[in-house]
């Protein structure tokens, strides 16, 4: 049995991701910081569904806690065979003037800083073992321009980035890299919205509707399976047409 790590797994995306990877064997490390009751009823749905699942806690953006919750995933579950960097932040919507150095500060550590210290903490094993699937979240943003999301949209490119330069890095060791770019998706990071806000914004999607943390779980899952073997350094985009390079 293989075993995936979702960071922020407690709700949104990363939810629908362990539902799906749980649904196709694998065993699932639930990752949460805040979100642990939801964590924990998301971890005894899988389990009563006969799967094989378990709860870590801590902050993605701390060295010390990334360790940890690598070390406890590897002596309950297994070592890590697919890590889905998914947690993410963008508590600061609006002009980039009126962010504060402590907004942005705590959007990188997530959002930047996460990716890098959970990639860090598996790729040994990974590249021991010679096999291993690296998914990174990020965002239609980090490709298209983003008034009032500049940090939110740097912080996504510099996953890009990763992924792309972390990809030629660990090919040769049989490990593939890939992200996943969503577009406007319903979850609740899009909470901070109107219900008007959110019609006016789905009008502007030529599929004219948001998409479902379901849809984007099915493009990592896609990206960390076989089908996708030759996929390596790439972004997949499931954003109903939002933006079209």
């Amino acid at each position: 049995m293989k075993t995936v790590w979702i960071t922020g797994s407690s709700r949104g995306i990363g939810r629908a991701c362990a539902e799906a990877f749980a649904a196709e064997g694998y065993a699932v490390a639930i990752h949460y910081l805040h979100s642990q009751q939801q964590a924990e009823e998301l971890c005894r749905h899988l389990l009563a569904q006969g799967g094989r699942a378990a709860v870590f806690g801590g902050d993605v953006g701390d060295e010390a806690s990334v360790l940890r919750i690598h070390r406890e995933i590897t002596q309950q579950l297994g070592e890590v065979d697919v890590l889905v960097n998914n947690a993410g932040i963008a508590q600061h919507s609006g002009l980039l003037s009126d962010m504060t150095v402590a907004e942005f500060d705590c959007l990188m550590a997530v959002n930047v800083r996460g990716p890098f210290l959970c990639s860090r903490a598996v790729i040994p094993s990974m590249v021991r073992r010679k096999k291993g699937v690296i998914v990174n979240v990020a965002s239609v943003w980090a490709q298209a321009p983003a008034s009032c999301e500049a940090v939110y949209a740097a912080s996504k490119a510099a996953v890009l980035g990763l992924t792309r330069s972390l990809a030629a890095e660990l090919a040769p060791s049989g490990i593939r890299v890939n992200a996943v770019a969503p577009g406007a998706v319903d979850t609740h990071m899009l909470d901070c919205y109107t219900a008007e806000e959110m019609r006016d914004f789905a009008q502007d999607i030529p599929l004219e509707r948001l998409g479902k943390a379901e849809e984007i779980a099915q493009a990592v899952l896609f990206l960390a399976s076989d089908k996708a073997s030759y996929f390596c350094g790439q972004t997949l985009s499931p954003n109903g047409g939002l933006w079209m390079p």
